[in-house]
């Protein structure tokens, strides 16, 4: 059964490759990005603290992106704040 998930609306960095974020339904929690991710291909330059804290949430697509492009599905992300995987649910190339 498919996860649903809604848009992300707020993120906030609180160090460590982590992420405080908050959906379009309430839901609100931290999620560790580097738990989800393998920094290399698109997400590589994102090992860098100062490009990494640089994430915005992208309104049109309802996730988070970063400069160069990097983002992740919003599947994902509400799947790991409100504690459930959806494994397929994957990065965004």
């Amino acid at each position: 059964m498919a996860l649903p998930w809604k848009d992300v609306v707020f993120v906030e960095c609180v160090g460590d490759y982590r992420l405080r974020l908050r959906f379009s339904d309430g839901a609100d929690g931290i999620v560790d990005v580097a738990d989800m991710v393998p920094f290399d291909g698109v997400f590589a330059a994102l090992k860098d603290p100062a490009l990494f804290t640089q994430v915005r949430v992208d309104p049109e697509s309802g996730t988070i992106t970063w400069p160069g492009g990097a983002d992740l599905s919003p599947e994902s992300l509400y799947a790991a704040v409100v504690g459930r995987r959806n494994p397929s649910a994957a990065p965004s190339p």
